[in-house]
């Protein structure tokens, strides 16, 4: 007798129906650029389809992510001012605050994610405060937390930090409950590398750092074991959700941390993964669809519960088309 796999694989609904890997539109967030100024929606060069828009514009792009069945969204800022302490990280009426409440005013069913981060405010481009040339990550503490602050009293969801500091979970968790934000959500960016997969985002951010590199504070990307460590060490201080980023290059990682883990797990395919697809695509190498899918299902595969991606409204639509999930 010859077993015969094949079976089930011999028409599209029977192929559907043992599907091992399941998606929901319900698992996608979109990542949006907010940048200060009014009437402003500016495509960004280095990605392809996504725009700056200005907190007075944001609705139209909330709106096409909710129209697509895309539920949530993970907030960037990039002002027009910046300092050697980013102090517009924290302003209450800075323009990543502006575009929390223009969004929770006009779409309260959108959820919103902010990232806490320091890098796309400073002068120097680092994601904390320096000491000489060195992050100085206790000192670094303190301002994260006011950052968060501001975050969630303009009306944040969820607070993901994405400076890799150690003992910031710790820190943003104190502060937010003493201050009355208990049922606010942690989405720690626990597992992040010091990856060349950022290059898009860093110009669409303005965030590249003005000497040196971060990998004194972002992680190794020869280490695997390592990712278990910060994960766990994250769950210790009380993070809600964990994060895993790149995504596409660190499957092995995502699966680790999901295996090691309780907690919700969160992918995130970051701008150079977007970025190679569209432009391998443009040169008519790749099937741009094809491709964005099987990557997409390759990451919620590995074990992740969420996507962060640029992609998010394209892959919404392949899931209602059933061509995915």
């Amino acid at each position: 007798m010859i077993n015969r796999p094949r079976r089930l694989r011999t028409g599209e609904v029977l192929r559907k129906a043992v599907r091992e890997t399941r998606l929901s539109t319900d698992s996608l967030i979109q990542t949006l650029f907010i940048i200060e100024g009014n009437n402003i929606k500016k495509e960004i060069s280095s990605l392809p389809g996504q725009y700056h828009y200005s907190p007075d514009m944001v609705g139209e792009a909330i709106e096409n992510a909710l129209n697509a069945d895309v539920k949530s969204v993970l907030l960037f800022g990039l002002p027009e001012h910046k300092d050697e302490k980013g102090s517009e990280a924290y302003n209450e009426n800075g323009v990543l605050q502006q575009g929390i409440r223009e969004i929770k005013q006009r779409y309260p069913q959108m959820q919103v994610i902010t990232d806490i981060c320091m890098c796309e405010y400073t002068s120097h481009g680092h994601c904390g405060i320096l000491e000489g040339e060195r992050v100085d990550n206790d000192r670094t503490l303190p301002y994260l937390e006011k950052i968060a602050l501001s975050h969630a009293r303009a009306g944040a969801d969820i607070v993901a930090p994405s400076d890799m500091m150690d003992g910031r979970i710790n820190a943003l968790r104190t502060a937010l409950d003493k201050n009355g934000f208990t049922d606010i959500p942690v989405m720690s960016y626990a597992v992040k590398y010091a990856s060349s997969f950022y290059g898009p985002f860093r110009e669409a951010a303005g965030s590249a750092p003005a000497f040196g590199d971060r990998k004194s504070y972002q992680m190794d990307y020869h280490n695997r074991r390592e990712a278990v460590k910060e994960a766990l060490l994250d769950v210790e201080e009380g993070t809600d959700i964990l994060m895993v980023k790149p995504a596409l290059a660190y499957l092995d990682v995502i699966k680790e941390v999901r295996e090691k883990t309780q907690l919700p797990l969160a992918a995130y395919s970051v701008s150079g993964e977007y970025a190679m697809i569209k432009a391998a695509a443009a040169q008519g190498l790749i099937d741009e669809y094809g491709v964005m899918c099987e990557s997409a299902v390759s990451i919620f595969r590995a074990g992740a519960d969420m996507l962060i991606t640029y992609f998010a409204k394209e892959i919404s639509q392949a899931i209602k088309k059933g061509d995915i999930g």
